[in-house]
């Protein structure tokens, strides 16, 4: 069945939320820079010796001037040349550590993003992995979080070092003289309204090159993973093609971003050369009229000179913090999608004697505006086994989604053991479950990892149990490495029969009441699928199971049988009982027999 929407698809962004360059500051200091308050004070007492000591430097060329080159004192290039050296010692210790301590919490926090968004995207609702691919995601994970490190080691140190080394520069030119200090910087309001202009049309162009690299990054993901069919359909041309013009795009994007960071650099060099001319016609004459010195001029000049690169850094500092906002934006966009499947308030606990009798009572459920379950009412008694069958369509995958609540129905309610799923905690209801499906998810990891992830103190008696009873140990003895062989990426490493194994013990571990098997042996060859029923069965012992079947001969012996038709319960029997009805089970069983049903 085509899926146009979901009847819950996650939570959009809230409206109300405005994502300025205040909000997401304030953001990031809450969420993560206020747990390095210690180290951040130290980096900022650190900036303020750094940046203050070229305010000092400056003011230390008036003595020099005046005391030694004019006056002709000697002594005084003593205690004048060691103030210079000590500056210059200290100057440089303070930017050592402090670039060494800001990269410690760039680091830090960025993982701890990383980590945080993932588990936020984890809690997400199934809805939103329809909607967002895999390559957007990892883009965001990696990519936006990367771009974000740079408020912490450009914006931060930035707005640190160079805003306490202007504060120095611009005082000691001041206190020398206030009028050359006006015409310095008479013309600096002209960089107002076209730097602001500057750092939309950045933040603009950021945010479009994040998801054209994010579409680069779902491009790349779906070649990698379809490369045999990409090479059997002979589409190697077409692929690169399609990746050429997202990477032409991104190429486009990236030339404009870097042209608005160097416009800012560029229009204060304009204005500091406007700013110098005007200081020179006006100080010039003073220093040719003898009203002030040569130490007062130089010291002037100096200050103001060494606040050219200071502003420099500050004006590209700017385009920087707009690259990593539209970053941020991406990021707490995503932090604010929430999931509308979540546990109650107050869960219900599941109790230890509970059955598990699985109960759908007049279960609706439409996908925007198709009806996937139509009223659906069916029991699957626990400790039997009970198959679902039916077209394409007929809503067998549904009924496992609306089961372990990975989508919510539209009306009606699901009981297990007599307790309303919903009443239950989402970890309290996934606990009932054991699940091998078509498509045995590996993991690029050790065929441990894979049989035993995040299933903690497994002694090895019962791990070889389950092993043996997968028929996983018919095949894993022979490897050079036994169990831990590595599984390759997705499994590659292994036949389609193994991974169906290697997910059987993996469930057998889990050791939940509940079984839900989907098409699990579909792909497999006759002789595969011969060892992985051996298997299941021996998995399915004691158990309440449900199974999802295309391939009839597999279910035969299922104690109920339940035909699907568009969402309804069409049929429900034994085997034998179904084929006397003569129905569309037993259409079924002779398409796929090809001999007629009796």
């Amino acid at each position: 069945m085509t899926k146009t929407a979901s009847p819950n698809t996650t939570t959009p962004t809230n409206p109300e939320i405005e994502y300025t360059s205040r909000t997401l500051f304030a953001r990031l200091w809450t969420d993560y820079l206020r747990h390095h308050k210690l180290p951040l004070a130290v980096v900022a007492i650190l900036m303020i010796i750094n940046g203050g000591s070229l305010a000092v430097l400056a003011k230390m060329l008036e003595p020099m001037f005046d005391n030694v080159f004019v006056g002709g004192d000697a002594g005084a290039t003593w205690w004048i040349g060691g103030v210079i050296l000590g500056l210059f010692v200290v100057r440089g210790i303070a930017e050592l550590i402090s670039k060494t301590m800001l990269a410690s919490i760039s680091m830090r926090s960025s993982t701890d993003m990383q980590v945080d968004l993932l588990r936020h995207i984890l809690s997400l609702d199934s809805q939103f992995f329809h909607k967002n691919p895999p390559g957007s995601l990892m883009e965001r994970i990696q990519g936006d979080t990367v771009q974000v490190q740079s408020v912490w080691r450009v914006v931060i140190q930035g707005i640190g070092r160079d805003f306490f080394s202007l504060f120095g520069l611009f005082f000691v030119a001041i206190i020398t003289d206030p009028v050359w200090t006006f015409f310095a910087v008479i013309a600096v309001p002209l960089l107002i309204l076209p730097t602001a202009a500057l750092q939309r049309y950045i933040r603009r162009k950021t945010k479009h090159l994040r998801e054209e690299a994010g579409k680069r990054s779902t491009r790349l993901d779906e070649i990698f993973h379809g490369i045999h069919a990409i090479k059997l359909n002979q589409m190697e041309t077409y692929q690169v093609s399609q990746f050429r013009s997202i990477i032409d795009r991104i190429v486009k994007a990236e030339v404009k971003t870097a042209a608005g960071q160097a416009t800012t650099p560029t229009m204060i060099d304009f204005i500091t050369g406007l700013g110098f001319f005007a200081v020179l016609i006006v100080g010039g004459q003073e220093i040719i009229s003898g009203e002030k010195s040569v130490g007062q001029f130089m010291t002037f000049f100096t200050a103001m000179s060494l606040t050219f690169q200071p502003l420099r850094r500050l004006g590209a500092a700017a385009g920087t913090w707009q690259i990593a906002a539209a970053s941020l934006e991406r990021l707490y966009r995503l932090f604010d999608t929430k999931p509308t499947i979540t546990s109650p308030s107050a869960p219900t606990a599941l109790r230890a004697d509970a059955g598990t009798e699985v109960k759908f009572n007049d279960v609706k459920l439409d996908y925007g505006n198709i009806p996937a379950l139509r009223g659906l009412n069916c029991v699957a008694e626990a400790g039997k086994t009970t198959a679902f069958v039916g077209t394409s369509g007929a809503g067998k995958s549904t009924v496992f989604n609306v089961l372990t609540r990975m989508t919510d129905p539209t009306s009606g309610h699901v009981t297990l053991g007599g307790t309303d799923i919903s009443q239950l905690s989402l970890d309290d209801l996934r606990a009932q479950f054991s699940s091998v499906a078509q498509d045995a998810l590996l993991f690029d990891e050790t065929l441990r990892e894979n049989v035993m992830p995040g299933i903690a103190n497994v002694d090895n008696t019962h791990l070889q149990k389950a092993l043996e009873a997968a028929n996983v140990a018919d095949f894993v003895n022979s490897l050079p490495d036994g169990l831990d062989s590595p599984a390759g990426p997705r499994g590659a490493n292994l036949s389609g029969g193994q991974r169906q194994r290697i997910a059987i013990a993996r469930a057998l571990l889990r050791d939940a009441r509940v079984l839900l098997l989907d098409e699990a042996t579909s792909a497999l060859d006759t002789k595969s699928e011969a060892v992985v029923q051996a298997a299941i069965e021996a998995l399915s012992e004691g158990r309440t199971t449900l199974v999802i079947a295309h391939r009839l001969s597999t279910i035969r012996n299922a104690d109920k049988i339940i035909v699907l038709d568009q969402g309804r319960v069409a049929e429900e029997g034994s085997h034998d009982d179904l084929l006397a009805k003569d129905g569309i089970y037993a259409g079924l069983w002779a398409l796929q027999s090809k001999s007629p049903a009796t």
